[in-house]
């Protein structure tokens, strides 16, 4: 089947197959979150986004093949519940933005700056930091030499809206200022997006509506 990015606590990842690298999708409670397990195909060294929560079932997508590093896309608990655990089972090397390390309370090996690259096997991501739902949020941009870029936004950017600043309006410009520069104005359309929480969309789907954002201020 088609991968659609459709997924839900208890229920059956969602796999999305490119040349190099595959990109597994689950959904994790209580806050219906979502964790992402990214393995190179010519090595089948993984990584895994978000530790979220329920730490067996993110064990189960890893599989026999190991894990070589948890990349965590910002310090609120809901999505590194699990990291501890993870880390116990598999010794992986954690990676985080390096504002939010403080807010995480698995120390973090690798503190990431915008630009900064995580490698696995043969496959990059680079950092993007965003600034404003988290003071240290980071973006993971996979820019597939065989296709359109694929990005992780974790809280950042989901459909219909950049993430929550809690009424803050500095914040939110801060957000939606950085969600534009640094992935709207440097990324196609046909970028794909996987959000941290719900369904994904693209880059595509979402322009249109970046001066309505604005306007509401959320």
């Amino acid at each position: 089947m088609a991968y659609s990015g459709e997924v839900t606590v208890g229920g059956t990842p969602d796999v999305h197959e490119l040349e190099d690298l595959i990109i597994t999708k689950v959904a994790v409670g209580p806050m219906n979150n979502n964790a992402y397990v990214l393995r190179c195909r010519a090595t089948d060294e993984q990584l895994l986004i978000d530790a979220a929560n329920d730490a067996q079932t993110l064990l189960e997508v890893v599989g026999d093949a190991g894990l070589g590093a948890v990349a965590t896309t910002h310090q609120h608990g809901d999505h590194w519940q699990a990291l501890r655990a993870v880390i116990d089972a598999t010794g992986a090397r954690t990676y985080a933005g390096r504002e939010d390390t403080v807010g995480i309370p698995v120390p973090t090996d690798v503190a990431l700056d915008d630009g900064d690259t995580v490698t696995f096997g043969r496959v990059s991501l680079t950092a993007r930091h965003l600034v404003g739902h988290t003071p240290g949020s980071i973006a993971f941009v996979y820019d597939d030499p065989h296709g359109a870029p694929h990005v992780f936004t974790g809280d950042c950017l989901f459909p219909g809206g950049v993430g929550n600043t809690h009424d803050d309006s500095a914040a939110f410009t801060s957000l939606l200022d950085d969600v534009t520069a640094k992935l709207f104005d440097v990324l196609p359309d046909e970028t794909w997006v996987y959000p941290g929480h719900g369904n994904d969309t693209t880059l595509g789907a979402e322009r249109p509506h970046l001066k309505e954002w604005r306007e509401r201020g959320w």
